[in-house]
This record gives structure tokens, sequence and C-alpha cells, in this order.
């Protein structure tokens, strides 16, 4: 208490001195060195101070309000002590010590925070460790045998760019799915009869996604943003009862193509810049930055490469041989996702769609994100990933994460097998996806009054109610997909 209040006596007289010189003062960068010294407890009091100011402007106001929000993001996303992680490492580590442990947090291995004078670490640290540390997996247990899945991806490759060849087309093999997507409020988070509006993730209209069609949800729709909507949601309310959870669903059918661009580098040209349906694929953007460090490494990686099918294959085989998959942080708490990843050389998918994303458009290659579910036979997740526009044969998925996958953590395949794997994302895609979004950090139809859960993507669905955002840690998701017989 005593800390507190000295913080909040020294805000207060630096504010009275700014007024008096004329000068403004800047809440946010007191606050950002708070929070780097982890004095979490002093960062949100000194944005509360300067809350109290009744003329802050409105943008102001919500934007420090977000980050006061921020800081519990963090928080919940660091939650293990020391002693946590030791005790759930040992679980999954063959015979680890306390010292090979203490060695590990020296050398930096587990993502962690300095949260009010004590070390906190990241949820996933348990899963990180062996994806950063693929030595470790003969410890591992139980042992996880990957090698089947590998093999079906490749074997999933293989028929659609036979198809694609044969019919001399990129869409190919279409699948029908049938999917029930649920979004679980835990009881009480809200009182009794507050109503809780809900978004859901739904299928926007691709050249390889198409016939939507919606079936059933739990209460009537109120609103079903367009086919062509960067983020696609289908928009429901609900009151609250108390003492039983508030669940959301939607069922719903659709259809999904195999992709496979056959793409010779020599009939490729340069995109017009100025067109008004590329431009904003080129430019900077939300944790799209052309950085120096992002310019230096864009340099490293090209040289003196000219050719745009090649610059963007070279920037995506660099990713497959120097990144790392990690699930990640909250993006909402990342100032740069792009650069996040690429100082770190770790990411989880989204991280490096928007590093490939990042360094295609530094190089004048129009990308953007596209993201929704993997629903892949034992791989159901959210999954994120990126088109390029390559002219003549505009938008083409790149899925930077399979290159990863493919060149890192594909077992039992030869490395002809994994090469193909990787090559074949760089235009193709499976049909295992259900994509929802063209774009990142774009508005919800109609728009949420309070924060977005995840500012950049949209797959989990988006709750709030009486002007409060339901965060992560009060509800549950699910998306459920059956392939049908007949496309």
């Amino acid at each position: 208490m005593v800390m507190k209040c000295s913080i909040l006596a020294w805000a207060c007289a630096v504010a009275v001195v700014g007024r008096a010189l004329g000068a403004q003062p800047d809440p946010t960068s007191d606050m950002n060195s708070l929070e780097l010294q982890g004095r979490f407890i002093d960062a949100a009091a000194s944005i509360d101070l300067t809350l109290r100011d009744a003329h802050l402007p409105p943008e102001e106001r919500a934007r420090l309000e977000f980050e006061r929000d921020r800081l519990m993001r963090i928080r919940l996303d660091f939650p293990f002590t020391r002693e946590t992680l030791f005790s759930n490492l040992q679980a999954v580590v063959r015979g680890l010590t306390r010292q090979e442990f203490e060695r590990w947090v020296s050398e930096a291995r587990f993502d962690s925070r300095l949260i009010e004078g004590e070390l906190r670490f990241m949820s996933s640290s348990v899963a990180n460790l062996f994806f950063r540390y693929p030595e470790l997996d003969p410890r591992r247990q139980p042992p996880r045998n990957t090698a089947p899945l590998a093999r079906q991806r490749w074997e999933t490759c293989i028929a659609i760019r036979n198809a694609a060849h044969a019919e001399k087309q990129p869409y190919v093999l279409p699948k029908r799915f049938h999917a029930t997507m649920a979004v679980t409020v835990q009881a009480d988070t809200v009182p009794a009869a507050d109503v809780i509006r809900a978004w859901l993730p739904i299928p926007r209209r691709y050249p390889f996604q198409q016939r939507f069609e919606l079936l059933s949800t739990s209460s009537p729709v109120r609103h079903l943003a367009d086919e062509s909507s960067p983020i696609r949601s289908l928009y429901l309310e609900q009151p609250a009862q108390k003492g039983k959870p508030c669940v959301f669903t939607a069922e719903y059918d659709y259809t999904a193509y195999g992709v496979c661009f056959d793409l010779n580098p020599a009939s490729i040209h340069d995109c017009d810049p100025q067109d008004p349906s590329l431009s904003p694929f080129l430019k900077e953007s939300p944790h799209v930055a052309f950085t120096p460090e992002m310019r230096a490494l864009s340099q490293e990686i090209l040289g003196a490469e000219c050719n745009p099918t090649l610059k963007a294959k070279k920037c995506f085989d660099w990713i497959a041989d120097h990144i790392q998959y990690s699930y990640a942080v909250e993006y909402s708490t990342i100032r740069n996702i792009s650069d996040y990843c690429r100082s770190r050389r770790y990411g989880d998918c989204g991280q490096e769609a928007l590093l490939f994303i990042t360094l295609c458009r530094l190089n004048g290659i129009p990308a953007r994100w596209q993201s929704g579910w993997n629903t892949f036979p034992g791989e159901n997740t959210i999954h994120d990933w990126s088109e390029i526009y390559l002219a003549p044969y505009g938008w083409i998925p790149v899925d930077p994460y399979m290159g990863i996958f493919a060149m890192r953590y594909a077992a039992g395949l030869s490395m002809d097998q994994r090469t193909l794997i990787r090559d074949f994302h760089f235009g193709g895609l499976d049909q295992y996806r259900m994509v929802a979004n063209s774009d990142h950090n774009q508005t919800l139809d109609p728009p949420k009054q309070t924060f977005r859960s995840d500012t950049v993507d949209f797959q989990r669905g988006e709750l709030e109610a009486a002007g409060r955002n339901i965060y992560f840690d009060r509800y549950s998701y699910s998306l459920k997909i059956n392939e049908l017989s007949a496309p």
C-alpha cells in the first residue's frame, strides 16, 4: 500500500507540474515502464489516475481502459510459479531433476514475465519445451506418435496435386462438411436476465469454399454478415440464467475444395500497386510494420532476387527453416506480432503468417490474412495462414506453419516427402479448413460495444454483456465437424 500511494503521489505531482508548464503527461510511457518492471499494480494505478480526468478525450479513455484490461490478460497468460512449472514438467519429462530444471530456467527455455517481484511462466510452457527442443522427445511421457498424421498429410497433398494436374485447374476434390459450433459461457458470469451478445465465426465465400447453409441456431439470428465479409460472423443474443451456463450454438453445412496452383515464376509479373483491390495489402497495418530490423531480415533472405514468386517462396522457405512452432500468448497483449516472431525465432501459426505477410508486403507482393479452423482428422483446432496475390494467377493460399511442420515435426517421412508437403502449401490448401476471415484486425458486424477478446483474429467467438467484454477465461468453445458422404 505504501508503494502504491507513493506512485500515486508521484504521478499527481508530475501531472500538476506538466499542466503548469503547458505540457501533456504521457501515461502510456509511464504505464509501459512499470509493466516491463513487473509492477502491474502500480501500472494499473497510473492508468486509473489518468482516467480520473473528466476532460480526457473518449478515444484516449478507451485506449487506456484497454491497457488496464491488457494487464489482466498478461497475468492470465502467465499462471505458473516456478514450483508449479517444475511439478508439471516432472509429470511429462522422464528423469527431470531440479538442477536440470533450474538450468533450463536460466537458459530462458520458457516464456516468463516478472510480475510483482515473482517470475511467472506461460501456460503453454510444457508443450512449448518439446516444440523448441525436439531432442527431448525420447523423454516425453507418455510418448507421442505423430508419424501417422504426417503420412496422412503427405497423402492428402499428393491426392490434391495429382487431381489438379489431371483436371488442369486449381480447385479440386470437393468435400461436404456438417459443422456445429458451440460457445459456452460459465454460469453466473453475468447477472441473471442480462442479455449476452455473441458473435460466432461462420464460413465466408471463397472460390474454394462454397454452398454455406445455416441449419439451426440456439436462438433467433439477429444478424448474418455478408458472405464476402472479411470477418464473417453470426450474431445471437440470449439472456443469462442464474446458476446455468449460457450456450450459443450454430449448425451448418458447407463445401470445401482442395487447392493446388501450378505456379510458373516465368509467367508472373509485378502487380499494379495502384489497384484499389490490392493497395491495402501492400501497406503497413497493425502488426505489419516495416521496421529497420524487418528490412534487414528481408535483405538477408532475398539478396538481389527480383521475381515476385521466387521472393515470396524464399521468405516462405526461410520461415520453414528458421522459425520454431510455439503456442502463443494472447495476440491482444503483443504490440507487434510480426516482430515478436522475428526477434524470438518462434511463434504460432498466426505469428508466422504475419511475419510472412510483412516480408511479402515489404517487397511489393500483396499479402493478407486468412484464418478460421483446421479440421484435419485428428487436428481439429483454430488456425491462421495467409494469401498472396501473384498476377496472373490471383490470390493463392500460403500456409507458413505447414512449411515448419513439414521440415521440423513430420516424423517418419523422408526428406523428399517433407519437401513435398512444404512446397504444396505454397499455393496449395487441403479441404479440411473452415475459413471465416480474409484480413486481420477487422470490425465485427454489428460492432462490439466493448473490447475484443482477440483484437487480431476471430475464431473462438466474441461475447459481451451489460457494457462489459466477456473474456476467454469465462467461456469455452468447440467446432465439431463431420464429413458428409457426398459433396
